[in-house]
């Protein structure tokens, strides 16, 4: 069976609007991940549906502040239902939601000298595989994510966002 996929898009700060669009490719990129993740055990045979918020810096530190101790915005935050104590039994499984900063993906973007559809892409499959369970705490951890993360982007034709490319 396949799962029927639901992404909720939320812009909270409206300087997302300036790419056209965004609703899209942040839809599709929730879903690719979906598609090309292991999925947890809670997840088999049920529909999903995740939200996705994109917001700013100001609310991405307070939420940083508030659930990691950290007082300072960050560019991806995620919350992740499966962390719950309390399991979903009946209907769509809510896998949570993932929250990404505005300022600091452009900021990011600019900065690696990437291209800010692409860099948002990863931020979105990196948001959503946290949903699903995967870390990276431990530097295996961290390799199996990365490796995901790009075969996941190379399906949307986005170039490996851990290599450097000269120009």
């Amino acid at each position: 069976m396949k799962n029927k996929i639901s992404i909720d898009v939320t812009i909270q700060d409206p300087s997302w609007n300036k790419l056209g669009g965004i609703e899209d490719v942040v839809r599709l990129s929730a879903k690719t991940t979906l598609d090309g993740s292991v999925l947890p055990k809670e997840a088999m045979d049920r529909d999903l549906e995740a939200g996705i918020v994109l917001a700013n810096n100001d609310l991405l530190q307070v939420l940083n502040r508030e659930y990691r101790n950290k007082d300072k915005p960050t560019n991806v935050l995620t919350f992740a239902s499966l962390d719950s104590d309390e399991p979903q039994s009946d209907g769509p499984l809510n896998l949570g939601e993932v929250f990404v900063s505005f300022d600091t993906a452009m900021s990011e973007a600019s900065d690696e000298e990437k291209f800010i559809l692409d860099h948002v892409r990863h931020l979105i499959v990196h948001g959503v595989l946290h949903l699903l369970g995967y870390d990276h705490e431990t530097e295996d951890e961290a390799t199996d994510m990365e490796t995901l993360e790009i075969r996941i982007l190379e399906r949307m034709n986005v170039q490996n966002p851990y290599t450097k490319i000269d120009i």
